[in-house]
């Protein structure tokens, strides 16, 4: 019963979630799939680390692929996140940890600035959104 509870709430937070807040919440489950894979390819349970892996590898696809070229940043942040992908796969190819921590700090540099770039928009009076449509913030 709790745990359908806890899972209609977060359906309803993504639901409401405005596009920016969205953003931030695939950072933070990248991350959390990258550092969840990590630990997986460190104890030596490939199958896991795989999957968990493939998660953030989809999270970062989907970024490349709603990224607004219309901007500047777009083309700095698209060979990040096509260096961020290949980091992945090869750290999970030949579970290298050391690959995937690489990743690691790309991502959560990215998602730090995410998050500085949302206050300072909600303090300016909202402002367009670089990962896809406008917002009000």
């Amino acid at each position: 019963m709790v745990n359908n509870a806890a899972e209609a709430y977060k359906r309803q937070q993504i639901m409401t979630a405005t596009p920016e807040a969205l953003t931030l919440m695939l950072y933070n489950g990248c991350l959390k799939f990258m550092n969840e894979g990590k630990e997986a390819v460190e104890n030596k349970q490939y199958e896991n680390a795989n999957t968990l892996l493939q998660k953030a590898q989809q999270i970062i696809s989907e970024f490349r692929i709603t990224l607004n070229m219309d901007y500047d940043i777009s083309h700095q942040l698209m060979p990040l996140y096509n260096y961020t992908y290949d980091r992945l796969v090869e750290g999970n190819m030949k579970s290298d940890p050391a690959l995937i921590q690489e990743a690691i700090d790309i991502i959560k540099e990215l998602r730090d600035a995410w998050a500085q770039a949302m206050k300072k928009a909600r303090q300016d009076g909202g402002t367009k959104n670089v990962q896809g449509d406008s917002y009000v913030g």
